[in-house]
């Protein structure tokens, strides 16, 4: 008897009465949403980097000159604190004056100097 006396919502929907139907699983929104963001997120960080490693290339190159003037400028120097160092150990009182005042002034001057042959 107690089957024959359904209501018309059971009728209209069979799954209704059932349990299982009521007790539906925890959504997967949150997942799906928090996998989305992360894969946004990871996605806009890859073009930032990819971008500010092209700025980086584009500043290195820039650099190069400067760079290698700098090492130009500091050959010279070294060659002529070498040529002004030899002329002292040989007598020269203006050089010596001019190897004390580079000292004086904190330029290692012996590390340029080679020894006497």
């Amino acid at each position: 008897m107690e089957n024959e006396a359904r209501t018309t919502e059971e009728i209209r929907d069979p799954d209704a009465a059932t349990p299982e139907a009521a007790e539906r699983g925890p959504s997967r929104l949150p997942l799906i949403l928090t996998i989305a963001s992360l894969l946004v997120w990871f996605g806009f960080q890859t073009w930032q980097l990819v971008l500010e490693r092209g700025n980086l290339s584009l500043l290195k190159g820039n650099l190069e000159a400067p760079v290698q003037e700098s090492q130009k400028v500091r050959a010279q120097l070294e060659t002529l604190i070498t040529k002004t160092s030899e002329l002292a150990s040989h007598g020269n009182a203006n050089a010596k004056t001019v190897i004390e005042e580079l000292e004086r002034r904190g330029i290692p001057v012996r590390a340029f100097a080679q020894p006497s042959k």
